[in-house]
């Protein structure tokens, strides 16, 4: 399943470590990074190129908020729910783009642009409330500066 340029990168991660178990987080998220998601075919495949058993690589997978297990849109976003976040109007946030793109937490927009996701905390007490999109971070929102935010997301 995986191509060379994708055992490459998880061969180099292997030698970082003295324990090939360490490399299985990296391994994942370079197989989701290339897929978007985590199907049953992209853990064998990392089970193999780590020579660990498929079992262990499920289980170490489904214990992680981090790795999605179905298709996902082409943009996540990750809203902070946690107490600093919440307090600051993070709840109001979410029912904006529950309205606004008729997505629900866990689920994707029709038109698979967003994946919505509920983070417990992202580390951003001090400006709450906060989210991720991708990898990128965003904080001080508003619901005003959200849809300015996703707008530019496509």
């Amino acid at each position: 399943m995986f191509n060379e340029t994708i055992l490459k990168e998880i061969d180099d991660i292997k030698v970082r470590y003295p324990d090939v178990r360490s490399a299985l987080l990296p391994a994942l998220y370079i197989a989701q990074k290339e897929y978007g998601w985590l199907s049953s075919e992209a853990m064998a495949a990392v089970a193999k190129a780590l020579d660990l058993p498929e079992a262990a690589v499920r289980g170490t997978a489904s214990f992680y908020s981090m790795f999605r297990h179905r298709p996902a849109g082409r943009n996540l976003i990750q809203i902070c729910t946690n107490v600093s976040c919440l307090i600051l109007g993070a709840e109001k946030l979410v029912d904006l783009l529950k309205a606004r793109y008729g997505v629900e937490p866990g689920g994707t927009t029709q038109d698979g642009r967003f994946s919505l996701v509920i983070m417990e905390c992202i580390g951003a007490c001090g400006t709450a409330p906060a989210m991720l999109v991708n990898t990128d971070f965003h904080e001080n929102l508003t619901e005003k500066n959200i849809e300015e935010i996703l707008g530019k997301y496509k």
